[in-house]
């Protein structure tokens, strides 16, 4: 466990004399005690680029509500541990957070992974719980308290992929054959039997379907295994450091299928896409938000500048499209409840958001059941013709077209994917 980054600040600023003058914070909200909001966060490990990124734009919430004069007339403090992108230390994170930190709400942390196993504790202690990017969470729990920041909309598991499917079966002649591969993993597994009905669902021969573990680091023969099946399509369901290595052997055994991605994770992050650069030409995979003006939302451009002001110095990632529009709109569901509730009870709390509709930077959301949205807002996009790994290339969207959905369109595939190669 490490102690909070923002506790240590803070009590330096304490130390010092010019503290009252520090904190943009009207008076009424410095004398209440804060409303203190626990997570854990993958700050280490493999999910870590997406962690700090979060991070960042839960900070900026953090000050921008202060500023305001926090919530009902009380500070808000985040309070928060590195999980280390690890599943096995989350229930003790959530634990010490409820019943030694004794935290006035808990929210979860990134990633499927890491939200499922904090669910048995915030079940057990009755707490509401909004989660940051979990697929399908809560089709095994059915806890009433749940709610999903995630723009998968009621049907998780298949929105993942369904763009990418959108996109494949428009092609003529239609693709025949599918090959599937997937991490063994919550969000892997989760996603690929999504991808497995998408599939069905479009008359498609499935002719590869694997799981690997989540330790693999050699992607080469399940590459090849995929190729000896010699399929149409290709969807990999698979983690930040797996997308990276499933992309590399991609390229260096010449794999050419027709079209080739889906539900890679970690392909959104800057620092992945400065690492892979050209290497992505003509991969079709999932996006959640990108600057298109099509989906420039109230209040976003705006949390973009002062993220990307502050991301260098706080090791996150540089540009920010990917995580911090949905960290921060996840916070402000939390906020709003509060402010038009006027309550920090937990059971009003939820009913409120049950019925509400919110105003967030990545748009109006309304929660469906079990928590998951009422619509899918999911995009699905190429990168095609970068020329070289300078972030210049991914600050230009006409190189990361939306292929899908057709209403946010704002660019043709390259099909098959051999020609987005050359």
């Amino acid at each position: 466990m490490i102690l909070t980054v923002s506790r240590r600040a803070l009590m330096r600023y304490i130390a010092a004399p010019a503290f009252a003058a520090m904190l943009a914070i009207p008076a009424l909200a410095q004398s209440a005690d804060p409303i203190r909001i626990g997570f854990g966060m993958a700050l280490t490990g493999p999910l870590a680029a997406n962690g700090r990124s979060s991070l960042v734009a839960m900070k900026v919430w953090e000050e921008d509500v202060n500023a305001k004069g926090g919530l009902l007339s009380r500070p808000v403090k985040l309070v928060y541990y590195d999980d280390q992108s690890n599943p096995s230390i989350v229930p003790g994170i959530y634990t010490k957070l409820i019943d030694v930190d004794k935290v006035d709400f808990v929210i979860s942390g990134y990633a499927t992974n890491m939200i499922a196993p904090a669910m048995p504790v915030v079940m057990q202690k009755n707490k509401l719980f909004i989660s940051l990017f979990g697929t399908a969470v809560n089709q095994e729990f059915n806890y009433p308290k749940y709610f999903s920041m995630l723009p998968t909309g009621p049907t998780p598991k298949p929105a993942f992929t369904a763009g990418f499917f959108e996109v494949a079966m428009q092609q003529n002649p239609k693709p025949q054959a599918i090959a599937l591969a997937a991490a063994d993993a919550e969000f892997g597994r989760n996603v690929c039997d999504g991808a497995r009905e998408n599939a069905k669902k479009a008359g498609l021969k499935i002719v590869y379907d694997r799981n690997y573990p989540p330790n693999t680091t050699d992607f080469a023969p399940i590459i090849r295994a995929m190729q000896a099946t010699n399929p149409d399509l290709v969807v990999i369901c698979s983690y930040p450091l797996d997308s990276v290595g499933m992309v590399r052997a991609i390229n260096e055994i010449g794999f050419k299928p027709k079209m080739v991605g889906g539900a890679m994770v970690g392909l959104q992050a800057t620092a992945i896409k400065l690492q892979l650069g050209p290497l992505l030409n003509g991969i079709v995979n999932y996006e959640t938000w990108i600057p298109a003006k099509t989906i420039q939302y109230p209040g976003v451009m705006e949390l973009i500048a002062k993220y990307q002001a502050r991301a260098q110095a706080e090791g996150a990632d540089l540009l920010g499209y990917y995580m911090p529009p949905w960290a921060y709109a996840y916070m402000q569901v939390l906020e709003q409840a509060i402010r038009e509730a006027k309550t920090l009870d937990e059971n009003k709390l939820a009913d409120y958001i049950r019925s509400a509709t919110f105003k967030t930077v990545v748009g109006d959301i309304k929660f469906g059941p079990q928590g998951e949205w009422t619509e899918s807002r999911m995009l699905e996009v190429q990168y095609q013709n970068i020329k070289s790994n300078d972030i210049s290339e991914f600050k230009d969207m006409s190189k990361q077209p939306i292929l899908a959905p057709a209403a946010l369109k704002s660019g043709d595939v390259i099909y098959p994917y051999e020609k987005a190669k050359q």
